[in-house]
């Protein structure tokens, strides 16, 4: 089996890489930009779980060099995993274009823009699994990060899309759908802790969809019904709301 996460410095990807090698023996293909960073882990996977681990340069918006990128892939992954995303600043986006245009490009458009290439390839195999990682952000705009909720949203509408198109292929995508995560890109926050996993969390969850067949997943699992409840909340109270 060979997996390619894309985002592999990520705690979440770096996670996710630790359970497939352990429990696959998966042959990895680690895709980020720090490529120092990702050396060290490819290295401490060889050691601690004795299969392959190859690291590759990626930035997800870089979109012209996606064709590339997957094309040196040989052999070609059985299973994707996009884990790259930024939180970006909320305030500074609503007064800088230019953080909002990043905040979109790295987690909406870099994600189509890769995921169309290994799903072209995918459907021409007939096999294969992608799995996105996207955010309960993305269920209903809150006034403190509507900019990144707008670009998982859109996210979880495409994989949405992408399955219904490949399902019938023999590819299976799967949507995951954290709610908090403790990780670098929430340091500066404080998180509630009974809503929070860690990154081993959602990475045995992952592991789980895949081995289960899922279609959409939220972690933690109570997610899903928090969110059903967030969505039927009539608009004129949830405007209201300090959310």
């Amino acid at each position: 089996m060979h997996m390619l996460i894309l985002g592999a410095n990520s705690d979440v990807g770096y996670a996710v890489a630790k359970v497939f090698a352990q429990r696959e023996r998966a042959h990895l293909y680690l895709a980020s930009r720090d490529m120092e960073n990702l050396q060290a882990r490819i290295q401490d996977l060889n050691i601690r779980y004795g299969v392959e681990a190859e690291g590759f340069y990626f930035d997800a918006v870089a979109h012209q060099e996606h064709p590339r990128f997957y094309q040196q892939l040989l052999p070609k992954p059985d299973i994707v995993l996009v884990a790259f995303g930024y939180l970006g600043d909320q305030r500074k986006g609503q007064a800088d274009f230019a953080e909002a245009q990043r905040i979109i490009a790295t987690n909406f458009l870099g994600t189509v823009s890769i995921i169309e290439k290994v799903a072209s390839d995918f459907e021409a195999r007939g096999k294969g699994t992608i799995i996105g990682i996207s955010s309960v952000a993305g269920e209903r705009g809150r006034q403190s990060n509507y900019l990144y909720g707008a670009a998982k949203g859109a996210v979880t509408v495409y994989l949405s899309g992408l399955r219904n198109r490949l399902c019938r292929k023999g590819v299976k995508v799967i949507t995951i759908l954290p709610g908090f995560i403790r990780s670098k890109m929430t340091e500066h926050m404080a998180l509630p802790e009974i809503l929070t996993a860690n990154p081993q969390e959602v990475a045995e969850q992952i592991h789980q969809a895949w081995l289960n067949g899922r279609d959409v997943v939220y972690v933690k699992w109570y997610w899903r019904w928090i969110m059903m409840l967030v969505r039927l909340l009539p608009e004129k109270l949830f405007k209201q709301l300090n959310l």
